[in-house]
């Protein structure tokens, strides 16, 4: 069985192309491979910010709370409630 050269120059596009493909597959493989785990990279820092984010909403309210603020007013500003007698009540008066 002999080839002409016809069917030898196919043969080598045949086997070049399955060369070609072999290639790219690996390389996809590869590709997928490094985003997967830039994905996992990035979901762990994401739950790490969340937990973060969590952490400081509870602080932020635990620093805006009422009797903290009110505490603060009286301790470190010297801040303290009026005398009744003091106080005036304002109401808008009807036109």
């Amino acid at each position: 069985m002999t080839f002409g050269r016809y069917e030898l120059l196919v043969c080598v596009l045949l086997a070049a192309a399955v060369v070609t493909s072999a290639v790219w597959v690996a390389s996809t493989r590869h590709q997928a491979r490094q985003l997967f785990i830039e994905l996992e990279a990035l979901n762990r820092e994401r739950d790490r910010l969340q937990v973060d984010w969590g952490r400081l909403q509870l602080e932020q309210s635990a620093w805006a709370a009422h009797p903290r603020v009110e505490s603060l007013a009286r301790e470190d500003i010297g801040l303290d409630l009026p005398d009744q007698r003091n106080v005036v009540l304002v109401t808008e008066q009807p036109r």
